[in-house]
């Protein structure tokens, strides 16, 4: 056995990892001559503590790094080897310094490949016996030296390649009487079978040390089949069972598997057969040994190409006569004679070579059936890809290499199975592969029964979509009827129980549709099946059963309502029994739980809503508890679901649930029963307040799922209930999702009971359609995110839909509903989702937007600018357009900033776009305002009006990241391209004016990179601007150059110095040049202190006033920092006070203050009695003062009484203070 690898992390394996990382970037042997001084000292290191050890790792190393590249080796491999092989040759060497270099020689075959190194061994005769002699004083069980062993194998075989015959060499084998030597012969065969059993390495260099010495003229008469037949009987005799056995079968089958490589067809002819009939019996195959079986299957092709006859090519050279005076003779016989000799035959003309018995026994059409169904889940992908593709493969090859009458027979199963694998196969190439195998039968074959019929259906790209194979092609083949029972039993036994889910799933579905074809077969056939295997304690098959039971249930009552019959004309009343007892026997059993419960409660939801569906006679059963129960427990635990497949879970509890209410809860129709409808309301209700996210997600979505007369009398209190989990409270702020569900419960409900006039609590009218208005469109601002981005998003698309279906709604029944301003606020609420950066979204907003405009039946009252939207977006182009596409989108939303109305909500939507940061987006997004932008240019009017939005929106968001960071890009990509040129004109125009006043407020004691680095490109292109409004831009340019970020101010006088060379009238020429000279010579990343100076000199060239430091003054009692709040009462700014009693006087209620402790001198006052104090764990303050400092002292002590106790509480009133918290 090999010997234990190193630790990970040591030398080598570094150096390994540093040449996979650089792949094929190696040009040559570069350690050459480290590598040649390393051989040279082994003399001296190999005794020498663990030098060697050390010399050893670090050849490894730098033979690893060649892994990749092993040719880099060749041209140094010989002097290598020469070096190694002196040192073993030499008699004074000793035997572990001759082990250390065999190390060496084995690390060098390990890179390059033994068969490329053994070439290099001397292998003349004078070698043979030497190296058999080291062979044979080797310890076979000294797990050391293995190495040694090894590599004298494989020198030993390449000796065995001399052209002489070994007897030559053993001479007089008798040397005293009565005394015999062993020959040459004996002695290899016995060395070579000693190995091939041992458990190391040395076992595959004895099998390559049998195929070339077995193979040889002068042995495989005498001992081929001696050998032979002890490696079969070694192999025969030994179990795959135990370790020992698995050792001795990997010998027997290199060994074999060698002799079958190098020997000579005639030679291995003979016993072929019986090395196949004894592989045969080793049942290879059933093995969990990987290596047993690749070897068997080596084995097995080795034996086939010895059967088969070999043939010669037609094409092939021919030498003809080599004698001149022959050539000569045939040329005066003439040309006639010649014609007259019958042409040469060749193997492939004439010949019709029967398949050896051998081989058909190898290639059979079972074991290819096999192979095209063949899948095996192992770890987290399937090793059954490739063989299904092999399979179609040798299929396609049936169809040119046999005749029909020859495969027919086999017609039937060959296109069955083809077809099962065409449509039901996992993976795209094996769909591909079959149907292009079942085209190639079909076009040679011409016995396929429907041939032309199916590949018009199931053609090579028509396969290319699983959903479409499983559902709907599927459905077309199994109308033949030789096709509809083998794709059913397919469905049943191989993909029910299918490792994936969602094969299981389609598989389920498949089957529904083919229930079709054959119901009598599927009712009394595969039915009971099914039942049978949802007791399974297979996970996989006990999911699929119970969700194929509930497809195929459903499509035996859709034939059975055809003809006005109930589902128990197709299904027997143990079939209905086994139906209503799964649920029982999971929740029994506890298979609701865990992991597999997931499964477990998304397959008996599915079941729940198809035998609803199917009008299962349960009524009053006690299952219809558990059923509910089931679907309740599910909403309530969803939490507790992993989050990928928590939605689906969710949809089939919500849709169980709505068919489950449809078909049991109704009391007379259209009426609920009073006490379940109570129950089920006021329960539901509750769960909407719970403080678990995913219990409000489900229970809002079963809400709206909920049928009409379970809503009736209770509608208002319900959209209550909604209304709630849709706001947005400050507790409940990231809870995105269950405001999406309300919104989809709101919008659901709202289909459901409809429209009615005067009845609030039963339909839609104008007493609650103004409430669900306000709730859909408040969500219409959520922006909400955390660590998953924008969740906000899902919020607003929700909002969107139901909008328009609530709109669409009210505009088909009772269009007065819908009032103007809603209209209004509906359209440029959708028209701002249409003009934002999240490309998906915005084409879900323009397809509401687009339908609202364009619905027609009636159209929607009141929508602005009607007839200029209608020229905008004719419907003509509607369709043309991909609207989540940047470039086709945004040139058309844009030229709805030229009507009034959607002017704010359109600008605001393109600010986040042209301010964001995928690169497409802000591209066409600001060529598109770019282009509006020149297009407003000569009128001053609708350039005013644009400003004043922008202004406004600008003002309405003043601080709110999301909005000001990108419209401060936004403003710099405009003042950039000189969209407001018209301004400057004018000095100190009142747009620039208000501009530069929201900018230093959005900047002031900012903290935020992005928004300042925004904020220098601004304030550099209002510099523009005339006036003050350019002195005021460039002081904040002064301030910034003296920010406490260095990145800030490098920034800052990077920009300012392309902004005084841009704009020639902002600096004088006679101070251009010292102002450049300054911004570009100063290293502003230095301190503060450092580049105040330089900062100050450009103050003064540029005429604005150098910026001061604010004293700070000081208390003349306490000699504390009191700035600004000198001239302020304490109980006004106590956030501005001494940090240490700030707290403490906050607390103070100014009623009970006396008027002369209003100012400064309270805190004066109480500073020499609070100067001891002590903050304590949790907030408490004790207090230590001197009780003789007077009543504020004695007010202090009295502090300490307060410790420990609870609620509001005040001194005495003779003290004048009053506190209102327990804790300061």
């Amino acid at each position: 056995m090999a010997l234990s690898e190193p630790a990970a992390g040591g030398p080598e394996e570094e150096a390994e990892d540093e040449a996979l990382a650089g792949g094929a970037a190696l040009e040559a042997f570069g350690e050459s001559a480290e590598t040649r001084a390393l051989l040279c000292r082994l003399r001296e290191v190999h005794g020498v503590g663990k030098t060697h050890e050390v010399a050893l790792q670090r050849f490894r190393g730098i033979m690893n790094k060649y892994q990749e590249q092993p040719h880099l080796l060749d041209p140094h491999l010989e002097w290598m080897m020469n070096l190694l092989l002196d040192i073993v040759r030499d008699q004074t060497s000793p035997a572990s310094l001759v082990h250390l270099a065999f190390k060496f020689l084995y690390i060098i075959t390990k890179v390059r490949g033994y068969k490329i190194f053994l070439r290099l061994f001397p292998h003349e005769v004078a070698d043979v016996e030497p190296v058999l002699d080291l062979v044979a004083n080797q310890n076979p069980k000294d797990h050391e030296t293995w190495e040694t062993r090894y590599m004298l194998l494989l020198w030993l075989s390449v000796t065995c390649l001399i052209p002489f015959d070994f007897s030559r060499l053993d001479g007089n084998l008798v040397t005293q009487p009565g005394q015999t030597r062993m020959s040459i012969m004996d002695r290899i065969l016995q060395i070579a079978e000693s190995y091939l059993v041992v458990g190391d390495k040395a076992r595959d260099g004895a099998a390559v040390l049998v195929s070339r010495f077995i193979t040889r003229p002068d042995v495989k008469h005498s001992k081929m089949a001696g050998f032979l037949d002890w490696s079969l009987c070694n192999l025969s005799r030994s179990s795959f069972q135990n370790a020992e056995g698995v050792i001795t079968m990997d010998g027997m089958l290199q060994a074999l598997a060698q002799i079958f490589k190098h020997g000579k067809r005639e030679d291995c002819l003979p016993y072929a057969a019986t090395v196949l009939s004894c592989l045969d019996g080793c049942r290879l195959p059933e093995s969990n040994q990987i290596l047993l079986r690749k070897l068997g299957v080596k084995l097995v092709q080795r034996l086939g190409l010895t059967f088969l006859k070999p043939k010669v090519a037609a094409w092939r050279y021919q030498r003809g006569c080599r004698s001149l005076a022959a050539n000569l003779q045939l040329l005066t016989q003439g040309q006639s004679e010649q014609k007259q000799k019958p042409p040469l035959l060749t193997s492939d003309d004439n010949e019709e070579d029967d398949v050896p018995e051998g081989v058909e026994s190898v290639i059979v059409v079972p074991v290819i059936l096999k192979a095209l169904t063949y899948d095996e889940k192992r770890g987290a992908c399937s090793v059954g890809t490739n063989i299904r593709d092999a399979a179609c493969y040798v299929c396609w090859a049936f169809a040119r290499a046999y005749e029909p009458q020859e495969l027919k027979p086999f017609v039937t199963m060959i296109s069955s199975a083809l077809l099962i694998t065409t449509v039901f196969d996992r993976d795209i190439n094996c769909r591909r592969a079959a149907s292009a195998a079942f085209q190639e039968n079909v076009g040679r074959q011409g016995t396929f029964p429907h041939g032309i019929d199916i590949l018009t259906t199931a053609d090579y790209f028509a396969v290319g979509n699983r959903s479409n194979c499983f559902l709907v092609i599927s459905v077309f083949i199994a109308g033949f009827p030789e096709y509809t029972q083998p794709m059913i039993d397919h469905l049943v036994t191989m993909k029910i129980n299918h490792w994936d889910r969602v094969i299981r799933e389609l598989a389920a579905k498949a089957l529904h549709n083919l229930t079709q074809q054959a119901p009598a077969y599927c009712a009394t056939r595969v039915f009971p099946r099914l039942l049978s295997m949802t007791l399974s304690s297979d996970l996989h098959m006990r999911h699929g059963s119970i969700v194929a039971c509930a497809e195929v249930a459903y499509a035996l009552h859709r034939l059975a309502a055809q003809e006005n019959r109930p589902v128990s004309d197709h299904l027997d009343e143990q079939a209905l029994q086994g139906l209503k007892q799964i649920h029982q026997q999971l929740y029994d059993r506890r298979l609701y739980r865990g992991l597999g419960g997931e499964l477990m409660r998304q397959a008996v939801c599915i079941l729940i809503e198809k035998l609803s569906l199917c009008k299962m006679p349960f009524k009053g059963d006690p299952v219809i508890d558990g059923w509910q129960w089931l679907i309740d427990d599910t909403l309530r635990s969803l939490h507790l679901i992993s989050s990928h497949s928590r939605q689906q879970i969710k949809d089939a509890a919500v849709s169980a649930l709505a068919a489950l209410c449809s078909e049991y809860y109704v009391k007379e129709p259209g009426e609920a029963d009073p006490v379940i409808q109570e129950a089920l309301i006021t329960q539901y209700l509750a769960e909407l307040r719970k403080s678990e996210e995913m219990t409000r997600c489900g229970f809002s979505l079963a809400l709206g799922a909920l049928p009409r007369f379970l809503l009736k009398g209770r509608l208002q209190q319900v959209l209550t209930g909604l209304r709630a989990v849709t706001h947005t409270s400050p507790e409940d702020v990231s809870f995105a999702e269950s405001r999406r569900d309300g919104l989809k419960a709101i919008a659901g409900i709202c289909q459901t009971v409809g429209v009615k006039a005067g009845v609030p609590d039963e339909a839609v009218c104008r007493e609650n359609v103004s409430q669900i208005y306000s709730a859909l469109l408040g969500c219409m601002d959520d922006y909400t995110k955390d660590s998953r981005g924008d969740v906000g998003s899902w919020v607003r698309k929700a909002a969107m839909t139901s909008l328009m279906d609530l709109t669409l709604l009210l505009a088909r029944s009772q269009p007065e509903l819908i009032e103007a301003h809603i209209c209004e606020r509906i359209m440029c609420c959708v028209a701002q989702q249409a003009s934002e950066k999240i490309d998906r979204f915005r084409a879900h907003a323009t397809s509401v937007f687009l339908t609202l405009l364009h619905f027609d039946s009636p159209p929607i009252p009141h929508v602005p600018h009607r007839g200029e939207l209608e020229k905008l977006f004719p419907r003509s182009i509607v369709a043309s357009v991909n609207w989540s596409v940047a470039s086709q989108a945004f040139p058309r939303i844009t030229q709805l900033l030229g009507l009034p109305t959607y002017r704010y909500h359109v600008l605001l939507g393109l600010v986040v776009s042209v301010g964001g940061l995928t690169e497409s987006t802000i591209r066409h997004s600001a060529q598109s305002l770019l282009e509006y932008m020149r297009g407003i240019q000569s009128d001053p009017q609708a350039l005013g009006s644009f400003g004043g939005t922008l202004l406004q929106i600008f003002e309405d968001n003043l601080l709110k990241d999301r909005v000001s960071i990108p419209l401060l890009k936004m403003l710099d990509h405009l003042l950039t391209h000189g969209c407001f040129d018209i301004f400057i004109t004018e000095e100190d125009h009142p747009f620039a004016v208000k501009l530069l006043a929201l900018c230093k407020k959005e900047i002031k004691n900012s903290k935020d990179v992005h928004k300042l680095l925004s904020g220098i490109s601004v304030f550099c292109g209002m510099v523009q601007f005339p006036g003050s409004v350019r002195k005021s831009a460039l002081l904040q340019l002064c301030l910034l150059l003296g920010h406490r970020f260095p990145s800030i101010r490098k920034t800052t006088a990077s920009q300012v110095y392309e902004m005084v060379l841009t704009y020639s009238d902002v600096v004088s020429a006679d101070v251009l040049e010292e102002v450049v000279a300054v911004l570009s010579n100063t290293a502003w990343h230095e301190e503060l202190a450092v580049v105040r100076e330089p900062r100050n000199r450009l103050c003064d060239l540029l005429g604005v006033p150098r910026p001061q430091l604010v004293p700070k003054n000081r208390c003349q009692t306490c000699e504390c920092k009191l700035g600004a709040v000198q001239q302020t009462s304490l109980l006004l700014a106590p956030q501005r006070l001494h940090p240490r009693w700030g707290a403490l006087l906050q607390r103070v209620s100014p009623e009970h203050l006396p008027a002369t402790q209003l100012g400064l001198p309270a805190w004066c006052l109480l500073k020499p009695v609070l100067e001891p104090a002590l903050t304590l764990p949790g907030g408490d303050v004790s207090f230590l003062g001197d009780p003789g400092a007077g009543s504020l002292a004695q007010w202090c002590l009295n502090l300490q009484l307060w410790k420990g106790s609870a609620g509001p509480w005040r001194l005495s009133p003779g003290d004048g203070f009053s506190f209102s918290a327990p804790a300061l």
